[in-house]
């Protein structure tokens, strides 16, 4: 273990609380372990530890709490731009292993959003793999990664080809996803 990672993780139990831990337990059901950290520290470590680099936010991640995965992700964000492509290896990986919703959105929207703009290619590649997967979490992501190009009128065409593919799956989470999709359509731009 790195001495960052077990500096952030007396962190995260010096500032676990009951309370959220409950909260989590109620609000994003899953098996991960949950310290019960609010998302305020996480944004304070994100920016403190970004230094840290690729090799940190791989080993959060890999530590497998929720607060370390949602810390690897917001990480990720902070140093995407560095080197897109091991960043989009490390979104590969990272979806692999999502465990509940708020894992899955961050991913989908935090973690490659310094590349929206520069990488929609690569991004809409991902978004039509996991589109086809057997991993319900996957196809959410399908969905959440192109979320934010449901601003550009342009792009909705590809994404409610992704939608459509989705509309009637048996996945109340990736249901909920296409609700969502749907609904920033329907949004005046």
């Amino acid at each position: 273990m790195s001495q960052p990672l077990n500096e952030i993780q007396k962190i995260l139990k010096a500032k676990a609380n009951a309370e959220a831990k409950a909260a989590h337990k109620i609000f994003v059901p899953g098996k991960d372990r949950i310290y019960g950290v609010r998302n305020p520290v996480l944004n304070e470590l994100a920016q403190q530890y970004k230094d840290g680099g690729f090799g940190l936010v791989e080993e959060l991640w890999n530590a497998g709490a929720y607060e370390e995965k949602l810390l690897a992700i917001k990480m990720l964000g902070k140093i995407a731009k560095k080197d897109p492509e091991q960043s989009i290896r490390i979104i590969q990986i990272f979806a692999n292993d999502i465990g509940n919703w708020a894992i899955c959105d961050t991913l989908g929207m935090q973690g490659l959003r310094p590349l929206l703009q520069t990488h929609q290619k690569e991004i809409f590649s991902l978004a039509r793999k996991y589109n086809q997967s057997e991993d319900f979490w996957q196809r959410r992501l399908s969905l959440v990664l192109v979320e934010w190009y449901t601003r550009k009128k342009e792009l909705h065409p590809e994404i409610k080809q992704l939608v459509q593919t989705l509309e009637n799956d048996s996945a109340y989470y990736v249901r909920k996803a296409v609700v969502w999709i749907k609904k920033n359509f329907s949004k005046e731009k």
